[in-house]
């Protein structure tokens, strides 16, 4: 097992670290930067505490930025194909995505107030940075997507600028992924434990090939008492507090943004595909897909660069997997799920935002001594 896949870079242990026996084999990181080409950056933005001030404070968000091809080829769609398990939510760009099968420019996670920001920030970014400003009739429909941070954050007070966008996108590297209380994920509530951004990898053999597949999440979902990692009820178990008791209660129900990418040769009907089984890992750990989540999933495929950068008269080739061959992706989508999830939650540190609220982290040894005492460890 390699260091990243059972620490992160700050020597603080990951789900595998722990001993916990996730199913499938992980990447060199088990992260989404092991689909080759993919880089992830993340600001985050942390001010303020004591009685909420809106437009002041406290601060408790940030905005995370995917390019599905890196900088130098953000200039080059992925095939992609969309998800919504349950609307409560919002993803700009789904519809065009849904009509012609491709994903342009960067990818943005952040709060639900400021979508809009992070949505234009990447035209913009693709404007001054890419150089579309300079094509006369270059435009762009990005994705940005986004789960409520409200509890923990003053999401009121549009804290998340332009420029804040521009330098999470500026700053995505291959590197390991900025997980838990970072980027879009700071102010975030899992299970009504601290959420945030978490990420897993598997390794699959489709076709006579091994191809890698990553999953990203934003995870602001879950009600307490259902949280069931491994098939273990901890929600139920462990003794945490729950969020407050200062109002606004937060929401049981939240929301989850979910990303996955893969270098398998996928169609954009396969991609939408992969992005339905991303539902079932949701499920594994718990979740219900309940009345007021946005579960908004997205899967790209890295694939077929060549044929996506030919001219709109060039005759193109791609390849692509037999629908018949992609039952091991879709295994590994739902196991990169689960794991991307508790991962959102190991990652994360307890925090304390808006009117001291608190909402505590999942606690390593307690979750451990629980997998062992129902013999998964």
């Amino acid at each position: 097992m390699s260091s990243a896949v059972s620490h992160q870079p700050d020597g603080r242990p990951r789900g595998r670290g722990l001993g916990l026996p996730f199913p499938g084999e992980p990447g060199p990181a088990n992260a989404l930067t092991d689909v080759a080409g993919v880089e992830v950056g993340a600001v985050t933005l942390v001010r303020g505490d004591g009685p909420l001030a809106v437009g002041q404070g406290p601060v408790r968000t940030g905005v995370t930025a995917i390019l599905p091809r890196g900088r130098s080829g953000v200039a080059v769609p992925v095939f992609a194909g969309i998800h919504s398990l349950n609307g409560n939510g919002e993803m700009t760009g789904s519809h065009w995505i849904a009509e012609s099968g491709r994903c342009e420019g960067p990818i943005t996670l952040t709060n639900t107030h400021s979508v809009g920001r992070a949505r234009d920030a990447s035209v913009r970014w693709l404007v001054e940075r890419a150089g579309i400003g300079a094509l006369a009739d270059a435009w762009g429909l990005p994705v940005a997507a986004e789960t409520y941070d409200g509890y923990l954050n003053d999401i009121n007070g549009f804290h998340v600028t332009e420029d804040d966008a521009m330098a999470a996108i500026d700053g995505a590297s291959p590197g390991f992924p900025p997980l838990g209380n970072r980027g879009g994920g700071t102010g975030m509530i899992c299970y009504r434990f601290k959420g945030g951004n978490g990420t897993a990898s598997r390794v699959a053999e489709a076709a006579g090939r091994r191809w890698t597949l990553g999953v990203f999440v934003q995870a602001n979902f879950g009600q307490r008492d259902l949280f069931s990692p491994l098939g273990v009820p901890a929600g139920r178990l462990l003794d945490v507090p729950l969020p407050g008791p200062k109002t606004p209660k937060p929401a049981s129900d939240g929301s989850i943004i979910a990303l996955v990418a893969t270098d398998a040769p996928l169609l954009p009907h396969q991609c939408a595909r992969l992005a339905r089984r991303v539902s079932l890992g949701l499920a594994r750990t718990g979740s219900i897909a309940a009345n007021g989540s946005g579960d908004i999933f997205l899967a790209f495929s890295t694939a077929n660069a060549e044929a996506l950068a030919a001219g709109p008269d060039v005759p193109q080739r791609l390849d692509f997997l037999p629908d018949a061959a992609l039952d091991p992706l879709f295994e590994a989508t739902v196991q990169a799920t689960e794991e991307a999830i508790v991962e959102a939650m190991l990652a994360a540190d307890t925090m304390t935002g808006a009117d001291g609220r608190t909402v505590h982290a999942l606690p390593h040894g307690p979750l451990v001594d629980l997998m062992r005492r129902f013999g998964r460890i």
